[in-house]
């Protein structure tokens, strides 16, 4: 073991970097310390990773956090298959994308107080139409990359939640949305990762409640 992977089960953020670790092959090189972020250990904030979030990753004595730069450390710096393209446009398109995960994600949750459809049909589309960029592949980049990794731990927490609780199907009119998911969930690498949706369901009415 080589390096520590500070995570929480229930967290998508430290989810995207779960994925990798697996995609990567890295299971025996990092290793996983679960935490719960209901009752988080006092020394974790004090001597591991002060900002107490999660995930963070030890590795080399260094500490690093926050879920995308930890996805791209790990493709820089361990061996297994790449998840950046090498492709300029590729490479381009993953940009934007990155940079619109946050305001996807926002979005989302702000529509669960409002009206649903209105809000969240313009982001889900957008999904649906960047999936059309590149067709050699169900996912964003055409084959599987770090992009399929900043979004998918989000999209399976918002299609349980959205059409459990708010009767809204994600899938409903986008095709390609719907095959990304059905391709995500045969990865072996997410398999393992997945929330229990019954989890997930209590964490967004709690978030709701709290709002």
């Amino acid at each position: 073991v080589c390096g520590r992977l500070y995570t929480a089960y229930i967290c998508p953020y430290a989810q995207r970097v779960w994925i990798t670790r697996n995609f990567k092959g890295l299971q025996n090189e990092i290793k996983l310390v679960p935490l719960n972020l209901q009752d988080r250990p006092a020394w974790y904030k004090e001597k591991v990773y002060p900002p107490n979030k999660v995930p963070a990753l030890e590795h080399n004595g260094k500490i690093t956090g926050e879920s995308l730069d930890l996805v791209k450390y790990l493709d820089a710096n361990f061996e297994g298959p790449s998840i950046t393209p090498d492709d300029p446009a590729k490479k381009q398109f993953a940009d934007e994308l990155l940079s619109y995960s946050d305001t996807f994600v926002g979005s989302v949750f702000s529509s669960f107080k409002g009206d649903v459809a209105n809000e969240v049909d313009p982001v889900f589309d957008f999904l649906e139409n960047s999936l059309s960029r590149f067709n050699d592949g169900p996912f964003f980049l055409g084959q599987f990359s770090l992009v399929d990794i900043a979004y998918i731990p989000f999209i399976e927490r918002f299609q349980v939640f959205l059409s459990e609780v708010l009767k809204y199907d994600i899938t409903e009119g986008r095709p390609k949305l719907a095959a990304l998911i059905e391709e995500a969930n045969k990865l072996e690498a997410y398999k393992p990762t997945k929330v229990d949706p019954k989890q997930t369901v209590e964490a967004f009415r709690k978030r709701l409640s709290a709002q």
